[in-house]
């Protein structure tokens, strides 16, 4: 039997638009979208800036990898997506409270890009392996 891709969905995180899937599990993998810092609820940006926003974009990435039956500590790779490099600094430490405790710490890309979704900071998103109970 050859592997499936399977989309992953969770109310824990915002909903996708139709165009996509929060994430797919394929092979052992999850293969996440990009997540701003839209809080699930209220379906608003996390006010006061750039932290505030990759806490809750994290956040609402842990909450799709849960969903997955992955977790932070499981990211292999991830991509940052930032409006100004100025906010580099102030958002690493917002990712630091997240991954600072893992290791290996996942391969990591951050780059500045003109615009992102609903005037978000930022955006990120990952690949992780799922836990083996939980692969396809």
């Amino acid at each position: 039997m050859s592997p499936t891709k399977e989309a992953v969905s969770t109310q824990n995180s915002p909903a996708p638009l139709p165009q996509f899937s929060q994430a797919i599990k394929y092979n052992g993998m999850v293969y996440c979208s990009g997540s701003i810092g839209l809080d699930p609820a209220t379906k608003e940006l996390a006010p006061g800036g750039v932290q505030p926003e990759t806490r809750v974009a994290i956040k609402n990435l842990s909450a799709v990898l849960e969903a997955a039956g992955s977790s932070l500590g499981n990211i292999v790779k991830v991509n940052v997506f930032l409006t100004t490099m100025d906010d580099f600094a102030p958002m690493n430490q917002a990712y630091d409270e997240f991954f600072g405790s893992i290791d290996p710490k996942p391969c990591r890309t951050c780059v500045a890009v003109h615009q992102l979704p609903f005037g978000a900071k930022m955006e990120i998103e990952c690949t992780a392996f799922v836990e083996a109970a939980s692969r396809l």
